[in-house]
């Protein structure tokens, strides 16, 4: 890990930071004794009110590097927000919310709030009548609010712009500075994301202070350990090989995503005919719905999650043993994000990619060139 480019060693446990007694029995509660680098550079900064820009690696624990000093810096006894995390999808909001409240779970006079579209604002006006002290939203919902007066930022301290990168290429930058210039008594800004694009910088030089700059890299102790495949198979044939992986690999929790929202539909409609648990996710979906989908993905109810990229970001589930790229994605990042959502945890994941033409071919070698992939060739043999 390097703060400030200087090389500096990661090694930290809860129990050195001076965390208070209700946050370390929300840790060990879920078991966890060691921080994870990017943790141990940025929770010390952000306990001192600084301004932090942090590159880490899908999956390396970035929540709870804002969440932990978000939670500590709290007043219970206020009714006003005091923290703000802005995040770019629905998904991501909702998880965020879920790490924060298991934060809370001995301090509860710590409220918190997700504000994001598709859910009615009726109910987010009765909720913030009960005055939270921290806020996760997406920037279009919050700036609704905003412009309604339902929420007031007057005395926030701390916003943090989680998955920063993605937030301002969806074309958010325009909210993301209407929703800081209001903020008057800001202390700190956190800008967390697995890049680091020039909308980030340009964001960072507006409005940051001296910010410390923490970046950990993808190397072995980091990366998640994702055993990697790839499979060619003729078109009518990706199905099949697919129920192979399921049959013959043992998986019990399983993503597959696909690059469009009907062959989502179709591949969820074949498994269901084959008697596997599966349901799909994609935007033509309403918010309830997705909700329930990935709430009984959560819960184990389901053994495949069929989605489009709609769900390569945000999801933080940490039991997915193995990724399907039923598609072979357009972009290399998005290889990068899919297969994230396994190997999670420092468990051990399994990533297979289904090959059909040509033009799928060439996209892998693309990929493979782009991020140094290490992709097991040809495992027909395996299957």
């Amino acid at each position: 890990m390097e703060i400030n480019g200087i090389e500096v060693a990661p090694n930290l446990e809860y129990s050195q930071m001076s965390l208070s007694s209700g946050i370390m029995c929300a840790l060990q509660k879920k078991g966890f004794t060691q921080a994870t680098p990017v943790q141990a550079g940025a929770i010390p900064y952000f306990m001192e009110w600084r301004d932090v820009i942090a590159k880490a690696p899908t999956g390396t624990g970035k929540t709870y590097s804002f969440g932990i000093p978000m939670v500590e810096h709290a007043d219970a006894d206020s009714d006003e927000i005091q923290g703000l995390i802005l995040a770019p999808t629905r998904e991501l909001a909702m998880q965020i919310q879920q790490e924060v409240r298991d934060l809370c779970t001995f301090l509860p006079g710590i409220r918190t709030i997700c504000l994001y579209g598709g859910q009615p604002i009726d109910r987010q006006i009765l909720q913030l009548k009960k005055h939270p002290q921290i806020v996760v939203a997406t920037p279009g919902r919050l700036m609704d609010h905003m412009k309604r007066r339902t929420v007031r930022l007057n005395n926030v301290q701390t916003v943090v712009l989680d998955e920063a990168d993605r937030m301002l290429d969806m074309g958010f930058i325009r909210d993301v500075k209407k929703i800081l210039d209001s903020i008057p008594h800001r202390k700190n800004l956190g800008l967390f994301s697995a890049t680091t694009s020039r909308e980030v910088m340009d964001i960072s030089w507006m409005y940051q202070r001296e910010p410390v700059e923490i970046e950990v890299k993808p190397v072995k102790e980091n990366r998640p350990d994702i055993s990697q495949f790839r499979i060619k198979a003729d078109q009518n044939g990706k199905v099949d090989a697919f129920l192979q992986i399921l049959e013959k690999e043992q998986t019990d929790r399983v993503i597959a995503f696909c690059n469009t929202k009907n062959t989502t539909d179709r591949l969820c409609g074949l498994l269901k005919q084959k008697g596997i648990s599966a349901e799909a996710i994609h935007g033509d979906l309403n918010q309830k719905v997705r909700e329930r989908v990935l709430s009984s993905f959560r819960d184990g109810k389901l053994r495949v999650l069929v989605a489009t990229d709609v769900a390569a970001r945000g999801l933080d589930i940490d039991d997915v043993d193995t990724v399907v790229n039923y598609d072979i994605p357009e972009e290399a990042e998005y290889y990068i994000h899919r297969i994230g959502r396994t190997g999670r945890a420092k468990r051990q994941g399994v990533a297979y990619s289904l090959i059909s033409s040509v033009s799928e071919e060439i996209r892998m070698d693309e990929i493979i060139r782009l991020t140094g992939a290490q992709i097991t060739p040809n495992l027909e043999q395996k299957l």
